[in-house]
C-alpha cells in the first residue's frame, strides 16, 4: 500500500494486483455492507422503531446529506491520496452496519445512518473517479458493466445467505449487519495490505471546478439525484407498507434484481459502447416514465403484488444504466478535471436529496400515487435532456447546441 506505482508501470505487476482488480474488490465490498443494510432498513425501521412515511422521508434526508456535501472530497485530496481517502471511506460505511443493531430508536438510526452515509458518498465519489483515471476510455462501458456486475454478484451471495437463513436459522438483525460489515471490512484490509498506490496519468485539479460547457452533465446528474430518491426511499417502502413483506421475501425480490443486472450490465456495456450515451439514456428514461406511472396506478387502481415486484425488478435494472453518465462525462472532461467534477457532481446530485424525501414523506401520506407520478415527470425532463446529448460527445462537442457556435474548451 505504501509502494507508488505510476499507471505506466502496471504491466509489471502481477494481474491480480493491478487496478482494475483493486477496482473490482472495492465493488464487491461496498454492496456487501450496503445493500445488506438496505434490504434489511424497511422492515428494521417498521418493526423496531415503529417509522411511518414520514421518519422513513426523514431519515433518508439525513442520509443524503452527506452526498450534497461530497464536494469536501475536493479539501481531502489536497492531504490524502484518492485510493487512500476511498478505502477510509469505504472501511467507515462497512463498520456503521456492523453496529446498526445496536442503535434501534429514531435518534440512534439517524446518527449512525449519517456515518454510513460519509462512508458511502465519499467512497462512491472517490470510486467514481478513480474508475474514469484508471480504465481507458475505449475499455470503458465494458469494464465499467462488469463492475456492475460484479457488485451484483456480491449482493446475490449476501442475499441469497439472506433468503435461505432469515427464516431457517432465525436470524437477527444485529447477525447480518455484524456479518456483512465484517465481511466488508475484511475486503477493505487485504486492499490496503495487498495493494500499491497507483499514481494516476493526469495529476488532478485540487480546487472546485465549475465549467460552463458540462453544464449538460450538471443538469443530468441533478435530475438523476432527484428521480432516484423516489426509487430508493418509497419503491422498497411500499413494498412492505402495503404488500406486508418480510425480510426474506424483500430480499428475495433484490436478489433478482442482481441476477437481472449480473446479466443485463455487461450486455448494456457492449450496448453503450456500439449506440452510445443518447440512446442508452433515452431508453433509460423513456423505462423509468412506464415503470412510475405502473407505480401510481398500483396504488390508484390496486394493481397487485405480482405487478409491484415485476415494476421494482425492471425499474432496478434501469437504474444500473447511469454508467452511460459516467463515459459521457469521459469523454468531454479535460484528464485532470475528473477528481473534483466527480465530487461536485455528487453534490449536485444531491442537491434535491437533501429535502425531498422529507418533503414527499408528507405527501406520500395523502397520495402514494401522487409520489409516483412525480418521479415520471423528472423521469420526463431527464429524457429530454438526455437528447441534447450528441452522437459523439467530446471536448468541443458536450451537446447537439455544440456545433452552433465554434469550439470552446473552459
Amino acid at each position: 500500500m505504501f509502494r507508488i506505482v505510476h499507471m505506466d508501470q502496471i504491466a509489471t505487476l502481477p494481474r491480480w494486483r493491478q487496478p482494475v482488480v483493486l477496482l473490482l474488490l472495492m465493488a464487491i465490498a461496498m454492496p456487501l455492507a450496503f445493500a445488506t443494510w438496505n434490504a434489511l432498513l424497511n422492515n428494521f425501521v417498521i418493526e423496531v422503531a415503529g417509522f411511518t412515511g414520514v421518519e422513513i422521508g426523514w431519515l433518508h434526508s439525513v442520509r443524503e446529506v452527506p452526498g450534497f456535501l461530497a464536494v469536501g472530497v475536493i479539501a481531502l485530496i489536497i492531504f490524502i491520496r484518492e485510493q487512500v481517502l476511498g478505502l477510509i471511506a469505504l472501511a467507515l460505511l462497512a463498520a456503521a452496519t456492523a453496529v446498526t443493531a445496536w442503535f434501534p430508536s429514531f435518534g440512534g438510526i439517524l446518527v449512525i445512518t449519517m456515518l454510513s452515509s460519509i462512508g458511502f458518498h465519499y467512497y462512491e465519489t472517490v470510486n467514481q473517479s478513480l474508475q474514469l483515471q484508471w480504465i481507458d476510455r475505449a475499455r470503458a462501458p465494458q469494464v465499467l458493466g462488469w463492475l456492475v456486475a460484479a457488485g451484483s454478484a456480491a449482493s446475490l451471495v449476501a442475499y441469497g445467505l439472506l433468503v435461505i437463513g432469515w427464516r431457517a436459522f432465525d436470524l437477527s438483525y444485529n447477525f447480518v449487519y455484524l456479518v456483512s460489515g465484517g465481511v466488508s471490512l475484511a475486503i477493505v484490509a487485504f486492499c490496503i495490505l495487498a495493494f500499491p498506490q497507483f499514481e494516476s496519468p493526469h495529476p488532478q485539479v485540487k480546487k472546485m471546478v465549475l465549467r460552463r460547457r458540462y453544464w449538460l452533465y450538471y443538469a443530468l446528474q441533478l435530475m438523476a439525484g432527484a428521480r432516484r430518491q423516489i426509487f430508493v426511499v418509497f419503491a422498497a417502502f411500499m413494498m412492505v407498507e402495503k404488500f406486508g413483506f418480510d425480510v426474506h421475501e424483500v430480499t428475495a425480490l433484490f436478489l433478482i434484481n442482481f441476477v437481472a443486472n449480473m446479466v443485463f450490465a455487461p450486455l448494456m456495456g457492449q450496448a453503450l459502447g456500439k449506440w452510445g450515451e443518447r440512446r442508452v439514456l433515452s431508453f433509460e428514461y423513456i423505462g423509468l416514465i412506464v415503470v412510475f406511472l405502473a407505480y401510481g396506478g398500483i396504488y390508484y387502481f390496486s394493481w397487485g403484488v405480482i405487478l409491484a415486484a415485476t415494476l421494482y425488478v425492471i425499474d432496478h435494472m434501469l437504474f444500473a444504466l447511469a454508467f452511460a453518465l459516467k463515459t459521457y462525462f469521459q469523454k468531454i472532461a479535460d484528464p485532470g478535471d475528473i477528481a473534483p467534477t466527480a465530487a461536485v457532481a455528487f453534490t449536485i446530485n444531491h442537491i434535491a436529496a437533501v429535502f425531498l424525501p422529507a418533503v414527499l414523506g408528507y405527501l406520500w401520506i395523502k397520495s402514494p400515487a401522487a409520489v409516483f407520478v412525480l418521479a415520471a415527470v423528472m423521469a420526463s425532463v431527464s429524457l429530454g435532456l438526455a437528447l441534447l446529448i450528441p452522437r459523439h460527445p467530446e471536448p468541443g462537442a458536450e451537446t447537439v447546441f455544440s456545433r452552433l457556435r465554434p469550439a470552446r474548451i473552459g
